[in-house]
């Protein structure tokens, strides 16, 4: 609680005290616990953009006062879950696709919603509770930054699925894989086939059949 370089004294203890950069409004008033009124303190805390209300109960530092970046799939586990990050933005992650995405998205058993913050877009799009949990991994993004993520197989299989529905022929899905999502081959036939097949039986779906089928003549 350095007073000397004009830091808030309520904001040192929470830098000193969080783990991340990614904050949960208990973990907060917590933190802020030897004020008379924390809740009073929190929001004096957002009006001077000490932190930042991404949702309702979460928040992340501000710019200016920010010990590192904060984590969007973190933060995307945090805002409605259980959730992991899947389709477009996972693939991303995974340099499959060479498009920019700016929205966040991500898988959940729950029904699909949206929510607008005021650091972007963050989607959530069903999967039955069955197919959940098969082919998804719990990434370390730094030190103290963890989220569920998609594998490179499981995103690219709900990209298929849930963006591009059922394929008739072979030739509509490579022209879809390789011609309209740009993957690259080498990346392509790189994908864990056991792990295919294993997300093949928890949702059979035409499209990841043509996946593996594609693969698997790559052996």
């Amino acid at each position: 609680m350095n007073r000397s370089l004009g830091i808030d004294p309520g904001l040192a203890v929470l830098r000193e005290k969080a783990p991340g950069e990614e904050l949960e409004y208990g973990f907060v008033i917590a933190c802020l616990s030897g004020y008379k009124n924390p809740r009073v303190k929190l929001n004096h805390l957002l009006r001077i953009k000490a932190l930042i209300r991404v949702k309702k109960g979460i928040y992340i530092f501000g710019k200016n006062f920010a010990r590192q970046p904060y984590s969007s799939e973190v933060l995307a586990n945090m805002i409605y879950g259980p959730s992991y990050v899947s389709l477009e933005w996972a693939c991303q992650y995974y340099r499959l696709i060479p498009e920019k995405v700016t929205t966040v998205t991500s898988i959940i058993m729950g029904r699909s919603r949206r929510f607008q913050t005021p650091i972007g877009l963050f989607t959530y799009d069903h999967l039955s509770v069955h197919a959940f949990p098969v082919g998804v991994t719990l990434a370390k993004f730094s030190d103290n930054q963890q989220a569920l993520i998609a594998t490179k197989e499981k995103a690219v299989a709900d990209l298929l699925v849930i963006r591009r529905g059922a394929f008739t022929s072979k030739k509509h899905f490579k022209e879809t894989v390789f011609e309209d999502l740009r993957i690259e081959e080498e990346d392509f036939y790189s994908l864990n086939l056991p792990l295919l097949k294993e997300i093949y039986q928890a949702r059979p779906h035409s499209a990841i059949q043509y996946l593996i089928q594609c693969r698997e003549h790559h052996e």
